[in-house]
C-alpha cells in the first residue's frame, strides 16, 4: 500500500475531503475527543465522549474504535485511537492500530486530529525534539500499520493508496514546524521499513542473489551510492571459500554486494553493516524438515534489513562513513553441494570445518566481515536470521545480541529504545567460545545445541579481527505469523529503523562535537 503523509494547519479544509477522521485518545474520559466544543459535531462527540465515560473504550495503546457519523459531517468515519501512557512506543502503536481500522473502512484520505497533548513537552528538557520524537513515532505507525504483504496473483489489484493529513485541533499550533520534521522523519524510516519487508516476502525464485545484487543496484542509483558486486569468479580470486562454499550446491551463482557511504571523508572511523543474504535455505545436504520450510524466503532479511536501513541514511547524510556488505547466496543440496565434514579456507584464511550445512549463514557472513574489513571498516555490526535457538531464548519478542564490546552495544540498545526494537543482550564468556574448536581445522561451523545463539555469533566474532563488534541474531524477530501492534504477519523489517537511527545519531554527535 502505497502512503502519502501530510501535514495542514486548514483544520476545515483537510476534515471536508476525509473519508475518515482519526481522533487520539488516552485512558482518562473527557479529553478533546468527546467535547462538545472540539473539532467534530456536538452529537457525535457527545456520543463518543458517553462511550468513553461508561469504560468500553480504556485509551490503551493500539485500541480503536470506530463511529459512523451518519451525515453530520463529510467523513463517513471516526476512528477513536487509543494512545495509552503517551510514549514513543505507545503513539507508534496508535499510528499503526489507526492506519489497520482506516484499511478496514477502505477509505482513502484521513484526516488525523493532533491533540494538544501530542504537541506539549512534557517533562523533557526539549520541548521541540519531544514533539519531533511524537510525530516520528506516529508517522512510523502509520507507515508501518498499512504497509502489507503483497501478493503474487494472476490478476494483480491496482496497490490501494492511503493519504494521511495530520492537522492540529486548534487553530494555533506553535510546534507545527517541530511535528513536520519528525513527520518526515518518521515518513523516511517507514518507507525503509516497507522496502525491507517487500524485500524479504519476495518468493525464493523472485529473489536469487543476482537479483538481491540487482535490487541494491537499483538503491544505489536512486541514492547516489557506490557499488560493487562481486561475481562468483572474482570470489574465487579472492578466495571467498565462505561464500563460495554455501553457494556451491545452487544453480543460482552466490554474489558479495558492497555499498559504499561517506559522509566524513576525512574521518578514519568507517561502521561496517553486514546482512546475512540467504536468499532461500534448504539447509543443503543437511536438510530441513518440509513443514515451514517455506518461510525460508525470510533467511535474507539482514540483507534488506541493512539495504533499508542504507536508504534512510542516504537520503538523511549523516556525517559519518558506512560500508553496507551483503555476502548472498542460495543454500541448496545437490551433487555439487557443501557436505558435512568439509573443510573451507575463508576469504581470511581461518579454514572452517562444516559439521552442519545448514549452520551457513555463519559461513558467508565470515567473508562478509573481511570484506567490509578490507574496505576500511573500524567497527561491525551483522545482523542475521542466524539461528532457531534465540526463539527458544527470546521467543519472537527481542534480538538477542552478542558482542565483544559492551559500550558499542549499549550505543546500539540505546538506539533501539529510540525504535522500540528490543535487544537484548547475551554472554559470550570463554566456556562458549570452546564448544567451536575442532580437529580438523581453526573452528568448527557449530558447537552443537547448547547455547546455539551465543556459539554462532561466537564463531562471527572470530572474523572481527578484534574490532568492536556486535552480532543481532533477527530468527526470532524478521518473520510474524500474525500480526502484532506495527509489525504485520510476514516480514517485519526489524532492525532496519535501529541500524538507520544509530548511524544517524553517530553523525549527530560528530557535527555537535
Amino acid at each position: 500500500m502505497g502512503v502519502e503523509l501530510h501535514y495542514t494547519s486548514g483544520l476545515e479544509e483537510a476534515l471536508e475531503s476525509a473519508g475518515t477522521v482519526v481522533v487520539f485518545a488516552g485512558p482518562e474520559a473527557g479529553e478533546a475527543a468527546g467535547k462538545a466544543d472540539g473539532p467534530l459535531p456536538p452529537a457525535l462527540a457527545e456520543a463518543i465522549g458517553r462511550f468513553r465515560t461508561s469504560g468500553l473504550f480504556k485509551g490503551e495503546a493500539g485500541g480503536t474504535q470506530t463511529f459512523p457519523t451518519l451525515g453530520t459531517m463529510k467523513a463517513g468515519y471516526v476512528v477513536l485511537a487509543g494512545i495509552g501512557d503517551g510514549t514513543a512506543d505507545a503513539l507508534r502503536q496508535a499510528g499503526a492500530a489507526a492506519a489497520k481500522a482506516s484499511k478496514q473502512l477502505k477509505t482513502e484520505n484521513i484526516c488525523v486530529l493532533i491533540g494538544p497533548e501530542l504537541l506539549k513537552g512534557g517533562a523533557e528538557k526539549d520541548a521541540e525534539e519531544a514533539v519531533r520524537l511524537r510525530a516520528q513515532a506516529l508517522a512510523e505507525g502509520f507507515m508501518l500499520g498499512a504497509a502489507a504483504r503483497v501478493p503474487q496473483r494472476r490478476e494483480q489489484p491496482e496497490e490501494p493508496k492511503l493519504r494521511v493529513v495530520f492537522t492540529p485541533s486548534a487553530a494555533a499550533d506553535p510546534s507545527a514546524e517541530a511535528f513536520q520534521a519528525g513527520m518526515r522523519r518518521g515518513r523516511m524510516f517507514g518507507e525503509a521499513v516497507a522496502y525491507a519487508r517487500r524485500l524479504t516476502n519476495l518468493p525464493g525464485n523472485m529473489l536469487t542473489p543476482e537479483m538481491l545484487a540487482l535490487e541494491a543496484e537499483a538503491l544505489a542509483n536512486e541514492f547516489e551510492l557506490d557499488i560493487e558486486v562481486i561475481d562468483e569468479w572474482t570470489a574465487a580470486e579472492l578466495e571467498m571459500g565462505g561464500l563460495l562454499g554455501v553457494g556451491q550446491g545452487s544453480a543460482n551463482p552466490p554474489r558479495m554486494i558492497v555499498l559504499h557511504y561517506e559522509g566524513a571523508p576525512d574521518a578514519k572511523e568507517k561502521l561496517g553493516l553486514v546482512g546475512k543474504g540467504i536468499t532461500f535455505d534448504t539447509g543443503g545436504i543437511s536438510l530441513k524438515r518440509a513443514d515451514g520450510m517455506e518461510e525460508m524466503i525470510s533467511d535474507m532479511a539482514g540483507a534488506a534489513a541493512v539495504l533499508g536501513a542504507m536508504r534512510v541514511i542516504a537520503q538523511a547524510k549523516p556525517a559519518v562513513n558506512v560500508v553496507a556488505v551483503i555476502p548472498a547466496a542460495e543454500n541448496m543440496p545437490s551433487d555439487r553441494a557443501l557436505k558435512p565434514g568439509d573443510v573451507l579456507k575463508t576469504m581470511s584464511g581461518r579454514t572452517v570445518e562444516v559439521v552442519n550445512t545448514d549452520a551457513e549463514g555463519r559461513l558467508v557472513l565470515a567473508d562478509g566481515l573481511t570484506t567490509a574489513i578490507r574496505r576500511g571498516a573500524t567497527r561491525l555490526i551483522d545482523v542475521a536470521t542466524l539461528t532457531g535457538a534465540v526463539m527458544v531464548a527470546l521467543g519472537d519478542v527481542a534480538t538477542g545480541a552478542v558482542t565483544n564490546d559492551d559500550a558499542f552495544l549499549a550505543e546500539l540498545i540505546e538506539a533501539s529504545r529510540r525504535t522500540g526494537e528490543r535487544i537484548w543482550q547475551l554472554p559470550s564468556w570463554p566456556e562458549y567460545r570452546k564448544q567451536l574448536e575442532s580437529d580438523a581445522a581453526d573452528l568448527k561451523n557449530s558447537g552443537g545445541r547448547h547455547a546455539g545463539t551465543i556459539t554462532g555469533g561466537l564463531f562471527i566474532g572470530e572474523f572481527a579481527d578484534r574490532l568492536p563488534w556486535i552480532h543481532l541474531d533477527i530468527g526470532g524477530t524478521a518473520w510474524m505469523f500474525k500480526d502484532r501492534g506495527w509489525d504485520m504477519k510476514g516480514a517485519t523489517g526489524v532492525m532496519t529503523r535501529t541500524l538507520a537511527e544509530y548511524v544517524l545519531q553517530l553523525g549527530a554527535a560528530r557535527t555537535t562535537a
